[in-house]
């Protein structure tokens, strides 16, 4: 466990006790920056997030006072889920975060939706560029999504 950013400490996840906080931590996240997701989608997803989504990811918590503030979930290299409570954003958390998943569990991949202009920028400041898009995102819904890789933003993604 780190101390990383006033306080706030990074750790793995402590069992499936957690899974309710996290969701929490997910509906406000997405509340302040998904503002383009149907409700009906949001809510599809928040009801899944426990069962189906966060067993199957190695997750990160960030924690600030020992409360989960933060989480980011990896599988295969790739960052599934990376969110901030939106009370506690622009603290570096999501930083630190992404920091520790790349260094740790050998990240290389996120896909973010296209219709989250903040998310994308937060990760091209980071160095990862467009490596491809998609209209749909994996479960078929109308949110395009951006295929971001980190590396040489110079690099040829012909091959």
């Amino acid at each position: 466990m780190a101390d990383l950013v006033d306080g706030v400490t990074i750790r793995s996840l402590l069992g499936p006790q957690e899974y309710p906080r996290l969701v929490r931590v997910w509906r406000s996240a997405v509340d302040a920056t998904h503002d383009f997701l149907a409700e009906e989608h949001r809510d599809e997803i928040e009801s899944r997030l426990a069962s189906d989504y966060f067993p199957h990811v190695d997750l990160r918590i960030a924690d600030a006072d020992g409360i989960p503030v933060g989480f980011a979930g990896v599988a295969d290299g790739k960052l599934e889920m990376l969110f901030v409570e939106d009370g506690q954003r622009g603290r570096g958390i999501g930083s630190a975060l992404l920091s520790l998943v790349v260094a740790e569990c050998g990240v290389t991949a996120v896909d973010v939706n296209e219709q989250n202009p903040l998310a994308a920028e937060f990760y091209r400041r980071r160095g990862f560029t467009v490596a491809g898009r998609s209209a749909v995102d994996d479960q078929g819904r109308p949110y395009p999504m951006l295929h971001l890789e980190l590396g040489d933003p110079g690099a040829d993604r012909s091959r």
